[in-house]
């Protein structure tokens, strides 16, 4: 590059990040829900960042409309499953101040119309051109493969079956290629078809780099070609976002509401200086990540891949392995560089190899980011693309290796002091500006060299790879990490500081009473003995760790308020941080967790469970809310999408190779295989007749809540006496009698419908039972591109397995619509839990002689349950947990109970009992709901829950 270009490429790293304060959230009085005063949060201009002013007059925002862009209305998907399905439009009420999140947004485009317009002559759409590249047979679909069976005997070898040792000795087998008719007779002839014949992908390159004295080798791909392998992907072309958007849930722009990355600041930020050097850019987004991973549990293998993707693809792509749209830039070098002797010398060497083989592997990205580059999407579509790093995804090790700042530091550019990480307060920022001025001073000298770095706080890199990199601020690139910030990280403290401060083995007794429910995993030994406890893991203790501590008591008698209420300010933040839609007033809910949390840790302290609360991870929580108004929601940049990809493209890759010389085999594979998925793409494409890719539309869900069982009932035939016995529903004949009663004669009083019912003689004596009930349910916030969560009712007795154990009963408990009775002070208005005990249904001749209606319109349900119905929500939460509080709902002695049309449940709920000082040992997960007297509405079983329930 000439010095001149080098010279512009420093100064547009400079521009953009020029007065770019890092926030810091705090509470907010307007939206905090009764937040606690905090430090003020930095308000940021809706302008998004400073721009010169011949600039900002040539990119005015003022009369630019926001315009609603309806969601369509999707069609009810096939049932492919054998079934009973009923479909509801209703749904459980919106959260507290989240109803504009079920709302069409009101949208602002960029102003202008040039952002992200296409330029030049469109050409050939992706799979247009992959079938000129693939010199297709017109008459053969699955060319280069001469049939079908060839083509899926290739495919199944290279994504689904053994060895290429084993497939060669299966095709070895005298007569079997033949039959098959396979152009291929071995491994080998396999691999040259798929080598030579499939077109190409991005190419790995081998290299070396040298490290005091020795060399290590590093694998990797041209960053510019595996950028326009995704973005001109067919299979995206119908979603990409090519221009920032602002969305608000109002007319008037008073709330912003934030969700994929093209709805965040920054994007707006550097569109709008592109704009101002050349109008018509497109930004793409790169999210690069790293993670270092063991490849094997013997002999210490590991590998250090890079992984790239482009924020225009949608998250909800983003996130799926399948969907291909996480690229393998290369393998980083392992090496602890043990040869070096001193600790200081062997960091900063690691640092240096690692910013050395990065600044090769992105030194494309310079000039492309600055001047751009002419890229065709997957529609054939040329725009003037300028790929620009955005997110840098890792763990707090990976984190500061790439800004370089020490151990115990803040990367996101925070200058604390020895003390300060656990607190609540507003820090000085580091200048980037600063920082590059010292990386300036290289040339001068190891000593003037080491000073200036020393001197704003940074390692004494030898030239880090983003240094050149326009339009990046490495500080703000560094994204919230939910998988080892909180799960890995908070939420792992908290649960060593409880067994700390309450006794060990009750908190085990709790786990293991807890009822099952389809969202929990059950800890029948407690959590204790457990070791190298995962990201899940810990997440499934989150759902139930607030009712475990809800009623306990610090084993000196004091009081546990404080701490519960810490905990609960905790799950609050985890679980709000990982909302898929965040608005302004979401964010505050955020801060206010936070700043919740701060208030009451102390009480930690005060149980001797923590001495210091110098935690990097508790002070990265500050980040959290400027970085989804930067960069959507955090979804966007999870660290548990590159913990997946482990799997496809480090372990299985290391798995196919021989174990000696591993990473030219394991590059050669994961070309291959690539080939092989996007050339069955194409097939399909092919032989769903050639659609133009903007009939590709996207798949569209239902918003609707849908309730399945299955066509055929568990057991065909209950007589009532088993129903009562096994099932537990003791007032089984009495409940059905009313129910038939007041369908009958629906203008009766419930008195005079008690009368005849204590009469009724019934045509039947037994009912089909069915063991289980499905819901999907909507996705919580209203959105239409996610798939349904599903959700399972279990009313099943004791059985014997397969093994002849003989397993205990479930009844779970659910919420129901009980919008018949109008109460306005329950909190979760029109619902009530029960307890179902079975859910069954009437043969179509005891239907016909039962039922009875003048009006043909109206028919009896077909599916039924026997609930037992607890107390209504009080009207106010815990004042410490914040969980509502019911008991079984008695009359006269007796548990209240009815029969009532399964549509009316709406889906599982958790009840955690209220355990008391101690937990009663005879107690069982099997039998705490008819042990305990009481119980708390857990609220955390899954985001769906919360969201509704919170």
């Amino acid at each position: 590059m000439e010095q001149d270009d080098a010279g512009v490429l420093q100064a547009g790293h400079r521009e953009i990040v020029e007065g770019q304060a890092l926030d810091h959230p705090g509470g907010d009085e307007e939206h905090g829900n009764g937040a606690i005063e905090g430090p003020p949060d930095d308000e940021e201009d809706e302008e998004d960042g400073d721009i010169p002013a011949d600039a900002l007059a040539a990119l005015a925002l003022d009369g630019v409309p926001a315009v609603r862009r309806p969601r369509a209305t999707p069609p009810l998907p096939e049932d492919n499953d054998r079934g009973v399905e009923e479909d509801h439009a209703e749904r459980l009420d919106d959260a507290p101040g989240d109803h504009a999140l079920w709302d069409d947004p009101f949208i602002v485009a960029f102003p202008g119309g040039t952002a992200g317009a296409p330029v030049g002559q469109d050409v050939h759409s992706g799979y247009n051109e992959y079938g000129q590249d693939v010199d297709q047979d017109q008459a053969n679909e699955y060319h280069p493969f001469p049939s079908k069976m060839a083509w899926e005997v290739a495919r199944w070898a290279k994504l689904r079956g053994p060895t290429s040792t084993a497939l060669t000795d299966l095709l070895s087998i005298d007569g079997v290629s033949d039959a098959l008719d396979l152009p291929f007779k071995n491994a080998n002839e396999l691999n040259s078809i798929i080598d030579n014949q499939l077109p190409r992908r991005p190419a790995f390159k081998h290299d070396r780099i040298e490290v005091g004295g020795e060399k290590f080798d590093f694998y990797y791909r041209d960053a510019l070609e595996c950028i326009k392998a995704l973005y001109g992907d067919p299979e995206f072309a119908p979603y990409m976002a090519f221009a920032p958007e602002r969305h608000y849930s109002d007319a008037d722009q008073t709330i912003r509401v934030y969700n994929q990355m093209h709805t965040g600041k920054w994007w707006w930020r550097v569109q709008r200086l592109l704009e101002a050097m050349q109008a018509g850019a497109t930004v793409v987004p790169l999210i690069v990540s790293t993670d270092a991973t063991q490849l094997t549990l013997f002999r210490n293998k590991s590998a250090y891949p890079i992984y790239l993707t482009i924020g225009n693809i949608p998250k909800e792509i983003r996130r799926k392995p399948s969907r291909r749209a996480q690229i393998l830039l290369g393998y980083l070098p392992t090496s602890r560089l043990s040869h070096i002797k001193n600790k200081d010398t062997r960091r900063l060497a690691l640092a240096n190899m690692f910013h050395a083989c990065m600044r090769k592997i992105l030194r494309a990205l310079a000039e492309a980011g600055l001047h751009g580059v002419q890229m065709a999407s997957g529609d054939g579509v040329v725009r003037r693309c300028h790929p620009v790093l955005a997110c840098y995804v890792g763990d707090y090790p990976e984190q500061c290796r790439v800004v370089g700042c020490k151990n115990m530091d803040c990367p996101k550019a925070c200058i604390t002091e020895k003390g300060d990480l656990g607190e609540w307060m507003e820090f000085d920022k580091r200048n980037i500006e600063d920082v590059l001025a010292a990386l300036d001073t290289a040339d001068q000298g190891p000593q003037a060299y080491l000073a200036a770095c020393a001197a704003v706080g940074i390692k004494p890199i030898d030239k880090p790879f983003w240094i050149d990199l326009p339009f990046v601020n490495i500080y703000e690139a560094i994204t919230p990490d939910v998988l080892h910030q909180q799960y890995q990280g908070m939420v792992k403290h908290v649960i060593a500081w409880l067994k700390k401060a309450f006794v060990e083995a009750e908190i085990d007794a709790r786990f293991a009473r807890m009822p099952p429910n389809h969202n929990l995993r059950l800890f029948s030994s407690g959590i204790s003995h457990m070791s190298r406890v995962s990201g899940q893991e810990h997440k499934d203790i989150c759902r139930v760790l607030l009712g475990v501590i809800a009623d306990l008591r610090l084993p000196n008698g004091a009081s546990a308020a404080p701490i519960i209420r810490a905990v609960r300010a905790l799950l609050d933040f985890v679980y709000v941080a990982q909302y898929p839609t965040h608005s302004t007033t979401t964010l505050a809910y955020l801060d206010n967790a936070l700043a919740r949390f701060h208030q009451d840790k102390e009480a930690f302290y005060l149980a001797g469970a923590v001495h210091s609360f110098e935690l990097p991870k508790l002070h990265s929580m500050l980040h959290y809310s400027h970085a989804i108004k930067l960069f959507g929601t955090t979804d966007n940049y999870n660290t548990e999408y590159s913990e997946r990809l482990h799997i496809d493209l480090a372990k299985d890759a290391y798995r196919a190779t021989n174990h000696k010389d591993e990473y030219p085999q394991m590059t050669k594979w994961l070309q291959r295989k690539e080939k092989i998925m996007r050339h069955d793409l194409f097939i399909k494409w092919r032989l769903s007749g050639m659609p133009a890719i903007g009939e590709l539309e996207r798949a569209q869900v239902p918003r609707q809540l849908r309730l399945k069982l299955t066509r055929r009932p568990t057991v065909k035939a209950v007589s009532f006496a088993n129903v009562e016995a096994r099932y537990g529903a003791e007032m089984f004949r009495n409940a059905l009698a009313r129910y038939i009663t007041q369908w009958n004669h629906p203008t009766w009083t419930a008195a005079r419908v008690s009368r005849v019912a204590a009469d009724y003689t019934f045509s039947f004596a037994s009912v089909a039972a069915f063991h289980k009930v499905k819901f999907w349910h909507p996705d919580a916030q209203g959105r239409d591109d996610v798939p349904q969560i599903l959700d399972c009712i279990y009313a099943r007795p004791k059985y014997r397995d397969t093994q002849r154990r003989l397993q205990d009963g479930r009844f779970d408990t659910a919420l129901v619509d009980d919008r018949e009775v109008d109460d306005d002070e329950s909190p979760i208005h029109g619902f009530r839990a029960v307890q179902v005990r079975i859910v069954f249904s009437l043969s179509q001749t005891a239907v016909d002689t039962t039922f009875k209606s003048d009006d043909p319109a109206r028919t009896p349900p077909e599916h039924l349950a026997y609930v037992e119905w607890f107390s209504r929500f009080r009207p106010v939460a815990d004042a410490n947990h914040s969980m509502y509080r019911v008991s079984r709902a008695i009359e006269r002695g007796e548990r209240v109970v009815s029969i009532v049309p399964v549509s009316r449940l709406k889906r599982s709920v958790h009840m955690i009992p209220v355990f008391g000082a101690e937990v009663p040992r005879d107690w069982k997960s099997s039998t705490v709901l008819d042990r305990a007297a009481q119980f708390y509405l857990n609220c955390f079983t899954d985001r769906t829950t919360y969201i509704t329930l919170y």
